[in-house]
């Protein structure tokens, strides 16, 4: 079944501007363009924008979402999956946000008691849940699993103030990273800094550390389009690479 643009917009919940945008910038052409010069889209328009609309509740890009739908390796079916992964991914940790507040709600309320440690238990709970449900796999085939289930007992085992300087030095990489990319040399001073925070970070989670494992972590920045996804969305495009080469330099790991 075809349809206009007024009638796809409203189907979505889109505006005709944003379509005409997506079309302008080549993310969902029409179908066809009618003798009257209206821009036509049939079912395989409606699919694409079905999955654009997915990426962008997962918070990615446009730029972004039109490279992953134009690899020749885009699979639709794969996708679908990899949305309600990341959906049942994003319920879990509301519930466990949703237990946090209901327990303070109670704790305040005098119904109950409730120690400082499990202030904080919704939030790291939530990150757990998160990392389990997008990197898990990969981190036990690379890892092995002895080693991720001893990452997640150091996490839920960190105080609140672990657990808040591990964030804030989370969000100091990404600053740190865009000016080391300003200013250009992976092995450069400041590049060479971000990767001394990212072992920092590291080391808030990790059992323990080491120079080889650090450099196989950047290099699967690269190599999983999750991790290059949310490093250059962040800090710009190359910034998944630029870390991987400052940090293999870091860790004397270069070829």
């Amino acid at each position: 079944m075809e349809m206009t643009i007024q009638k796809l917009a409203r189907l979505a919940g889109v505006s005709s501007r944003t379509l005409r945008y997506y079309d302008e910038m080549g993310l969902l052409k029409p179908l066809r363009v009618n003798s009257a010069g209206y821009r036509i889209y049939g079912a395989a328009q409606v699919d694409r924008l079905q999955q654009i609309l997915f990426y962008r509740e997962l918070g990615l890009e446009l730029d972004r979402i039109k490279d992953v739908l134009e690899r020749p390796d885009f699979d639709p079916k794969s996708a679908l999956k990899a949305h309600h992964k990341a959906l049942l991914e994003r319920r879990r940790q509301m519930d466990a946000l949703i237990a946090n507040v209901e327990k303070t709600i109670a704790y305040q309320e005098g119904r109950m008691e409730m120690s400082d440690k499990e202030k904080f238990e919704g939030f790291k709970k939530s990150m757990i849940d998160s990392n389990e449900a997008r990197y898990g796999e990969e981190v036990r085939a690379k890892y092995g699993k002895e080693t991720a289930e001893a990452s997640n007992k150091k996490l839920q085992g960190m105080s609140e103030a672990e657990f808040n300087e591990a964030q804030a030095l989370s969000e100091a990489i990404l600053v740190k990273l865009a000016e080391a990319m300003a200013a250009g040399e992976p092995g450069g001073a400041l590049a060479q800094k971000v990767a001394d925070m990212h072992k920092r970070w590291l080391c808030s989670y990790w059992p323990t550390y080491s120079g080889e494992a650090h450099a196989g972590l950047a290099t699967m920045y690269v190599e999983d389009e999750r991790f290059t996804a949310f490093y250059d969305d962040k800090c710009g495009e190359g910034a998944a690479a630029f870390l991987r080469d400052a940090i293999h330099i870091y860790t004397g790991m270069t070829k």
